[in-house]
């Protein structure tokens, strides 16, 4: 999102008499005004600025309410202390309690058969605040696309993508279909490089709509479709689109009616928009409380089931969605497999919910790294996460 059209959004929003800005969020967006070098994405906002902005996403752009029902999931306490579980990065051993004392690590959430064994929150932050969730959005695309499967909007994966998006005929996406999509394997080019302004990530990773399109309908293939993995955010924002074309609604509203409050999500939520009143993106940023992550997880850990039997996704979806693709085994449906059965939605900055079917088990938390990826921060966060779910196992 290039600072040309990040700025009108704010101010839209600004002058919104539905969406009055707290004084931290306007401190924040002054300060990214006044930056110098001229770069508006949020991909490069300041620590403090993302401390204040990722928790206030809905005060800054444009976004649609994911509204929750009355009946709320519980979560039970089953209180462990988890805090000297220890894990190793680069020879040396720490443990959860260093790693949470890190202020990048926001929030911590560990579940295990639907009962919180360990539950963690930075100063500032707590369990009623909300959190941008990145591509950890990529993976409920995902589960809408298969509630639209189960009800009927969508025939199958094996669809071509053409079908619901008619104006990417003739295009290199003439012969991609819906799964091609879900595997990140579409065979187009895609240059998903967030430290580069020039890449497509920074140029069109918040496209939606007619603008989206036309960008994709201009990239050019660069192997068969479902043959080569390739990560792609613009795609995962097309899978949105597509979503949006089969089911003839917006998908917060869906994902309100199909999943937030038929399976008890505890709070509201957010979903960033394209532009004002336009589409959600597809491959980013419902921004959400911690536990309603957590929820998220076990919704597919019940293969898309509610308490009450219903089922709101088609029958083993979740473990066709978990199926190692042909592009890379490392990746599923949007989801990224993490060995032996567990899988999990990742989002930069440190964002992420973790799933292990065999254990009963969700792990969730809020971050803020110092940078998009590859941090000591992501590697100490990968660490004790793993090491938390093998002591859990």
């Amino acid at each position: 999102m290039s600072l040309r059209v990040l700025l009108p959004l704010l101010a839209i929003m600004l002058a919104s008499a539905c969406a009055a800005p707290n004084k931290q969020a306007v401190i924040a967006l002054t300060e990214l005004q006044q930056a110098a070098d001229g770069r508006g994405s949020l991909l490069f906002w300041s620590t403090p600025q993302r401390r204040v902005g990722f928790a206030s996403i809905d005060q800054i752009l444009p976004v649609r309410r994911i509204e929750a029902g009355a009946q709320v999931l519980d979560l039970e306490p089953a209180t462990r202390d988890l805090s000297d579980v220890s894990y190793e990065v680069d020879g040396k051993r720490y443990t959860v309690a260093e790693f949470l004392a890190d202020p990048a690590a926001m929030g911590l959430i560990v579940v295990q058969n639907g009962k919180v064994l360990y539950e963690h929150y930075a100063d500032g932050h707590d369990a009623d605040a909300r959190w941008i969730s990145f591509s950890v959005t990529k993976s409920v695309t995902s589960l809408l696309i298969g509630a639209a499967i189960h009800d009927g909007f969508i025939v199958s994966v094996d669809e071509p993508v053409v079908h619901y998006l008619p104006r990417l005929r003739g295009t290199s996406y003439e012969n991609t279909t819906i799964r091609n999509v879900l595997n990140m394997a579409s065979g187009v080019r895609w240059n998903e490089d967030y430290a580069d302004p020039n890449s497509d990530v920074s140029r069109a990773g918040a496209a939606n709509g007619v603008a989206l399109v036309r960008y994709l309908a201009d990239l050019p293939n660069d192997a068969a479709p479902g043959e080569k993995f390739n990560y792609n955010t613009g795609e995962t924002n097309l899978a949105g689109e597509l979503l949006r074309a089969a089911i003839g609604n917006n998908a917060a509203t869906y994902l309100s009616h199909r999943i937030w409050q038929p399976f008890g999500m505890q709070a509201d939520a957010y979903w960033m928009l394209g532009e004002a009143g336009g589409g959600e993106l597809g491959g980013c940023c419902i921004n959400a409380t911690l536990r309603d992550y957590a929820r998220i997880g076990m919704f597919a850990l019940a293969d898309g089931v509610l308490a009450d039997g219903t089922r709101v996704l088609p029958e083993g979806w979740m473990a066709e969605s978990i199926a190692p693709s042909r592009g890379y085994d490392g990746y599923g449906y949007l989801w990224w497999l993490d060995g032996d059965g567990a899988y999990s939605a990742r989002g930069i900055f440190g964002q992420t919910i973790r799933i292990d079917p065999a254990s009963g088990l969700v792990i969730a938390m809020h971050s803020n790294a110092p940078a998009a990826v590859r941090t000591d921060y992501h590697a100490h966060q990968t660490a004790a996460l793993a090491a938390l779910r093998a002591a859990l196992r």
